[in-house]
């Protein structure tokens, strides 16, 4: 068995890991406020105020991205993600999934939501364990 006490911890592997982690959330987040209508549009026309939520899921994906990339309230940020990856992983990418007639579409929204069930993941993990601390 491997004591993973003995494991090497660096701070700059932990600083990598929410840098790759958030910069997807801080680029969608971003664009959810310069594509209104793109993102609008990948919404079902039966949710209502889809506009609103559109702007809301922006600033909690920018608001989660920057405390856990900071870690500052990392713990929160990670179930602001988590929060925000759970319903657009099932009403968009698992609607998609099985509602497109193309089969070559069906597989990319098939990994599309498998990448949202991943990062689901990781944010409830970091919601659970938060992010690595500096060494004082």
């Amino acid at each position: 068995m491997i004591d993973e006490s003995r494991l090497p911890l660096h701070p700059a592997v932990g600083m990598t890991g929410r840098v790759l982690f958030t910069l997807i959330f801080f680029l969608s987040g971003v664009t959810h406020f310069t594509d209104i209508d793109g993102y609008t549009s990948l919404m079902h026309e039966s949710i209502p105020f889809r506009t609103f939520w559109v702007l809301i899921s922006g600033v909690v994906e920018l608001a989660g991205a920057a405390m856990i990339l900071f870690n500052r309230g990392a713990r929160l940020g990670g179930w602001l993600i988590a929060l925000f990856l759970i319903p657009v992983t099932f009403t968009v990418h698992g609607f998609e999934m099985v509602t497109t007639e193309s089969a070559e579409m069906q597989a990319i929204q098939m990994s599309f939501f498998l990448k949202g069930l991943a990062m689901t993941g990781a944010a409830l993990l970091i919601s659970q364990f938060g992010v690595q601390q500096d060494p004082k």
